[in-house]
């Protein structure tokens, strides 16, 4: 089965596994296709994560964008130390070293099992054919049409004379084709050959500073997966430089208290406790999560039973903190003891890999690399660009996060294997930048405790803090009114908007059947057989 955010590339995973393909195989060719029929969430110009169970071993894959050698601390600063206006998202400045084809190459170098060049062909048709625009393709290239415009080679490939096409155009991407076909013959092609030229020599002429030694010297890198009990079962996900995995099992710790039953679901009781646990995980985040190959990260200490118990009595139970009044416990307390994409699969051995990629926002940094067809990420956004000043998705950072030289930018991505008896049981993963962890973990709360099954744990209403800004956000006509009221007489700010996030995931049922969905705020199908 494969989970993805279109149909058409669910489609082409699919055609692998039928093929003779696994679970990697399927995983590379729906993440390429994605990169054709999703060009505002992910694809090659930009990076991200991959779990991966196979046999009796989980394996967890980074590949995410990385800073220029050129790249510091103040580059979006102006002369007085401020932050300069939107200089991190838009244009070929706000551009991280891209890191897609490379680790989809890595995968299948260590566990492919058809040809390279078969996995790269659906995504080739599907750029030399074209897909249709849709409505979910319409709200992307709405809000970033102005910044596409400012880009010829963006304007001309996904505007039409300037302006958004009619739903049903057909968005065909030649240049994007060829760029797929030399990758096809050769991977390397994309840091070290015709690719890397290209891109490299758009950025000379458009004031970017990625350079020929910045994409020669990208290698994905192999970590090992963070991994802990909750209930009978064992969650693991993405260490950092994500922080979705070291603030999932917090969170699930600080919860699993013994007394959650299926019963709570969406009891005030428990949404109080929740929201004050999401506070205290992302105020903890602000300060201690990074590369850990720049800052030491105290992925043992935040992910321990102790500590969540620790970090649970400070939670009121009859009255809301402020965020102000919480705050990241200090080092010395704790020593050691949007747009993304996602998708799933499992194969017909049971191999299971949740994989989860960017260009960060909503076409990345607004700018595709002359004659490539590679829209380009604006991952330089995840870092803290000045202290405590938040990102594109209001997220807050410190000097573990600042920017340096060869860094890997923080992430929120968090793709996920629940284990059961060392058996796949849950894969799932999300888009939605800031509120990726918040949408894993209430899918898998949602499964494993409210004992739904996947279609309805993916569709339910969601909630989302994150410390700062300090306010609840849910999902409007999602929650009993009645229980909205009796949160903010507790001293919640609740803020009703539209739904977000786009998750999917596969479930391993008793018998062992496969069920999967995909979310229905999105345009994804899952796809089996």
């Amino acid at each position: 089965m494969v989970t993805s955010a279109h149909p058409l590339a669910s489609q082409a995973g699919l055609e692998i596994l039928q093929s003779g393909g696994n679970a990697i195989d399927a995983a590379i060719a729906t993440t390429l296709a994605i990169s054709v029929v999703e060009p505002y969430s992910a694809g090659l110009g930009g990076g991200g994560f991959a779990l991966y169970h196979g046999g009796k071993q989980t394996e967890a894959l980074d590949f995410r964008e990385r800073a220029p050698q050129a790249a510091t601390a103040n580059m979006y600063l102006d002369k007085d130390g401020k932050p300069i206006k939107n200089a991190s998202i838009n244009g070929h400045k706000s551009v991280g070293i891209p890191g897609t084809i490379a680790g989809l190459a890595e995968l299948h170098r260590k566990h492919g099992k058809l040809p390279w060049k078969t996995l790269v062909t659906p995504a080739i048709r599907l750029a030399e054919q074209g897909f249709p625009v849709s409505q979910q393709y319409l709200d992307a290239l709405g809000w970033r049409s102005k910044v596409l415009q400012q880009d010829p080679e963006a304007s001309r490939i996904f505007l039409r004379n300037g302006g958004l096409p009619k739903i049903g155009t057909s968005i065909i991407q030649t240049d994007l084709a060829k760029t797929l076909a030399s990758v096809a013959e050769d991977p390397n092609s994309f840091y070290n050959g015709t690719v890397a030229k290209a891109i490299v020599k758009d950025m000379q002429t458009q004031g970017g500073i990625i350079t020929e030694s910045d994409l020669r010297g990208y290698k994905p890198l192999w970590r090992d997966p963070i991994c802990g009990p909750f209930r009978q079962f064992q969650v693991c996900s993405m260490p950092p430089p994500s922080s979705g995995g070291v603030h999932l099992l917090q969170i699930l710790n600080m919860l699993d208290d013994g007394k959650l039953q299926a019963s709570d679901w969406h009891q005030v009781d428990h949404l109080h406790k929740f929201i004050e646990t999401l506070r205290i995980a992302y105020a903890d985040r602000a300060v201690h999560l990074g590369d850990p190959a720049f800052t030491t990260v105290p992925v043992k200490a935040l992910t321990s039973k102790s500590y969540a118990a620790k970090r649970r009595k400070e939670i009121d139970p009859a009255r809301a903190k402020t965020s102000a009044e919480v705050q990241a416990t200090t080092p010395a307390q704790l020593k050691e003891s949007q747009e993304t994409s996602h998708l799933t699969v499992i194969d017909q051995d049971r191999n299971a890999i949740s994989l989860t990629f960017t260009i960060n926002l909503s076409f990345g940094a607004g700018v595709v690399a002359k004659g490539t067809g590679i829209v380009l990420n604006n991952e330089m956004d995840d870092f803290a660009t000045a202290p405590n000043t938040p990102n594109a998705f209001g997220l807050t950072g410190n000097q573990a996060n600042a920017i340096a030289p060869g860094k890997t930018p923080l992430s929120s991505m968090t793709p996920t294997i629940v284990l059961e008896n060392n058996q796949p049981r849950l894969v799932v993963g999300a888009p939605g930048g800031s509120t990726i962890i918040t949408t894993v973990t209430q899918v898998i709360l949602n499964t494993l405790v409210f004992d739904m099954d996947i279609k309805r744990a993916i569709a339910a209403p969601r909630l989302h803090h994150q410390w700062l800004p300090d306010r609840t956000r849910i999902d409007r006509h999602g929650f009993d009114p009645t229980t909205v009221e009796l949160l903010r007489k507790r001293g919640h700010k609740i803020e009703e908007t539209g739904s977000w996030g786009n998750a999917n995931g596969i479930m391993v049922l008793p018998d062992g059947s496969l069920e999967g969905s995909a979310d229905p705020r999105g345009e994804g199908t899952a796809m089996g057989y």
